[in-house]
């Protein structure tokens, strides 16, 4: 379907704009329409196209109110409208349930159906990755090290900057920390690290992801410590915790709530309070071994729950909720 948009993008309401949308629909003869948004023209089209014929609408997204509260009651009533229209809800954690609930959707048209990875990708057994994660970590200097990993684009908003600092500030020489990507903050966290060149952190490039379990697998903590709004939930924990890693993550992180339990799976810092990283990445960091394979355990039973199948059976929940179905 052409996007015939002057200026096309997700940046703005009319950047999708797919006039063909509703004739493919009504050619198709859906029994239900799934939506993951209604941010732009192409969303409302489909929305209302299927009001208008009677046509079953559900909704996925994973927005939360964790760090910035409800938003202005003009933006509550329009949410609230539109959340009226959909016969089904999935949320994909706690966190994502919370907002729905507060924005008016009652908990008989909200279902659960997480956010998951491939977690056969993702697999610890896997001797190719078990192999290359060796190889990493023999290459890097890491042997006998307890490693922390960070994974993912270097933007501000994941602080992969306040996490450097945090590590420079705490770590021992039995530590290492390294960052996996690419992103606008990368010349200044190498130039950071060469401050303190007695410190043990290496860079590795962007991997793709048939690297990464290899990337997961070099690590003894995956670090996500991003702030705000933004994390709506962070797959990369998914990934860390099917290859049996704890994570640390800030409690703005979006699956923080489900996923890692300060003490059980990981370690969880408010965000709000500026030394709470240096303190809980200390803490993590001085984590004895046995207690490491106890959180590593606990990781490998919670993730189970967290897997295209359960995905699919929270869809079909949703599905069969619909009148006559």
């Amino acid at each position: 379907m052409p996007n015939v948009s002057r200026d096309p993008g997700t940046q703005h309401f009319c950047g999708l704009d797919n006039p063909a949308l509703t004739a493919r629909l009504a050619a198709w003869q859906p029994t239900a329409v799934l939506l993951f948004g209604y941010n732009w023209l192409s969303h409302q089209r489909a929305l209302w196209w299927a009001r208008w014929h009677r046509v079953p609408l559900l909704l996925r997204g994973d927005s939360h109110l964790l760090g910035r509260g409800l938003p202005a009651w003009p933006v509550r009533l329009v949410l609230r409208f539109l959340f009226h229209q959909f016969a089904a809800l999935t949320c994909v954690g706690a966190a994502n349930r919370a907002y729905f609930r507060a924005l008016g959707v009652p908990d008989s048209r909200i279902f659960f159906a997480p956010h998951s990875v491939n977690h056969e990708h993702f697999n610890p057994a896997d001797p190719a990755a078990q192999l290359a994660a060796a190889t990493l970590r023999t290459q890097l200097g890491l042997i006998g090290k307890r490693v922390v990993l960070f994974a993912g684009k270097f933007l501000a908003r994941k602080q992969p900057a306040e996490l450097l600092r945090a590590f420079l500030a705490v770590a021992s020489t039995n530590d290492a920390l390294v960052f996996v990507g690419d992103g606008p903050a990368r010349a200044g966290l190498i130039a950071l690290a060469n401050t303190r060149p007695d410190a043990l952190v290496r860079f590795l490039p962007f991997a793709n992801q048939s690297e990464m379990p290899a990337c997961y697998l070099l690590a003894d903590i995956f670090a996500l410590p991003s702030r705000g709004c933004y994390e709506t939930w962070g797959l990369a924990v998914n990934e860390a915790m099917h290859l049996g890693v704890p994570c640390l993550v800030s409690d703005l992180v979006g699956c923080q709530q489900d996923l890692v339990r300060a003490g059980e799976t990981g370690w969880v810092f408010p965000a709000d309070e500026s030394a709470a990283l240096a303190a809980t990445l200390h803490a993590a960091l001085q984590t004895s071994s046995g207690e490491m394979s106890r959180l590593r355990a606990n990781v490998t039973a919670i993730i189970r729950g967290y897997t295209y199948e359960q995905t699919t059976a929270g869809l079909l929940q949703a599905l069969a909720s619909f009148p006559g179905r």
